[in-house]
């Protein structure tokens, strides 16, 4: 409709004067320069205000989670001041971009009252020179009024949509992402006969060229039905690989087979939907002890007989019972209503109630005390009977009775073999756990 306006009342202006429309154009095309060269500085401090906006939210977020430590280490102050310097920043950015709105404005309003004079004066001059009458000067003044309106709306759009256009591209650097999946591709979404994975001539790093690998030549065969541990002091890569095999990642160097297959050419959805996982840092939802639990439920409906099946095996249903509606009892974000061995303990629930044909066990018992370890670990030896099964963990009491033991140091496999094999040696293995065994030279 502003279009439509703009286009007959400029129709019936020309008519009128000539003169006077060519004021309104050039006044119009004046300011919409003078818009358009302001839009350009605005840009520049809205992407740094953005960045900054984002800064201060991670911050806050960071202070919010990290409070005990923050309170622990008696860094209030320092932690106070990072945010407050942030505040600071964005307080500057605020006030550089509002006054370079003040100055784009109070520019744009000077032009459009120089334009109005100069029109009024042509128009007065034009009755004056009995080129046209009083009513013709009057109807020229109401088409000015009704022209600016749009205008004005023109130029507003003008900074709207700079505004969004600079939101979208910064949705458009996640969205612009390659996708895990694409359309067309020949994806295998079966398991193997053969279900061994096996590592040729793996590497990998994290970044460029530049960086470091994190695993280096990494020849390895994860059999089918059989239990693997890794082990290897912190920083060796046994997390990493773990995350090669759960495709977040593809190596660097070197193929990862399933059977005779690459595991790159699976669907993701589908590999993982027959993996199992507990990681270091797993995560629990804001939500009931039954839905953390069955989050592999895509479809929200629970199983309860796996579901009783998975907290037995977790040595678990006694605490959920000891809660005011028991399974309906809602958790904390991130678990922190519950202590970090229910935490882990619910997350090795959910494995176990997916019931997946592969289980990825990353420091899956570091949290445990030696009691419930004990009893879980029996639970599992159970569950873990015909399904291919990786453990990382440091204590021997989870990876001695694995059928093969797999040493890192370094991102390299420096020994692999069974408990009794690898303690023979008296190499990296008998180092790393002769603390926990007392054994002797």
């Amino acid at each position: 409709f502003s279009s439509f306006s703009i286009v007959i009342f400029s129709a019936v202006l020309y008519y009128c004067s000539f003169s006077i429309f060519f004021i309104l154009i050039l006044f119009t095309l004046l300011n919409i320069v003078w818009v358009a060269l302001f839009l350009k500085k605005r840009a520049v401090l809205d992407y740094k205000r953005f960045d900054q906006a984002a800064g201060n939210q991670s911050s806050t977020i960071q202070l919010l989670n990290g409070m005990q430590e923050i309170k622990l280490n008696n860094s209030e102050k320092r932690r106070r001041w990072e945010w407050e310097l942030i505040q600071v920043r964005l307080f500057k950015l605020s006030i550089k971009s509002l006054s370079l709105s003040q100055l784009q404005d109070i520019g744009g309003n000077f032009i459009l009252q120089l334009m109005s004079i100069l029109i009024t004066f042509f128009a007065a001059k034009q009755v004056l020179d009995n080129d046209f009458s009083l009513g013709t000067m009057l109807s020229i003044q109401f088409i000015i009024g009704q022209l600016n309106v749009p205008i004005n709306s023109f130029i507003g759009f003008m900074q709207a949509y700079q505004d969004a256009r600079i939101s979208l591209e910064r949705l458009a650097e996640i969205h612009d992402k390659e996708d895990e999946v694409k359309e067309g591709d020949n994806l295998i979404d079966q398991l193997p006969a053969v279900k061994d994975i096996t590592f040729n001539n793996v590497s990998f790093r994290y970044g460029g060229s530049a960086s470091p690998m994190v695993l280096e030549h990494i020849n390895l065969t994860i059999p089918e039905g059989k239990v693997t541990a890794i082990v290897g002091a912190s920083g060796s890569g046994k997390t990493t690989l773990l995350k090669l095999i759960l495709k977040f990642y593809e190596p660097t160097e070197g193929l990862i087979n399933v059977g005779a297959n690459n595991l790159n050419n699976f669907d993701s959805d589908f590999w993982r939907k027959n993996i199992g996982v507990v990681m270091q840092e797993g995560y629990i939802f804001a939500d009931t002890v039954a839905r953390n639990i069955t989050e592999s439920d895509s479809d929200g409906v629970l199983d309860k007989a796996r579901l009783l099946q998975a907290v037995q095996v977790a040595n678990i249903e006694e605490f959920i019972e000891t809660l005011p509606n028991a399974y309906k009892t809602r958790i904390g974000a991130s678990g922190s209503s519950i202590s970090g061995g229910q935490k882990q303990r619910i997350l090795i629930a959910r494995t176990v109630y997916k019931n997946p044909s592969f289980l990825l066990f990353d420091e899956a018992t570091s949290s445990l005390d030696a009691n419930n370890e004990k009893i879980i670990m029996e639970n599992l030896e159970k569950f873990f009977r015909t399904k291919t099964v990786v453990i990382v963990a440091h204590r021997l009491s989870t990876v001695k009775h694995a059928d093969n033991i797999v040493v890192l140091d370094k991102g390299r496999i420096i020994e692999e073999g069974t408990h009794e094999y690898l303690t023979g040696l008296k190499g990296a293995y008998y180092t790393l756990i002769k603390n926990q065994l007392e054994l002797g030279d």
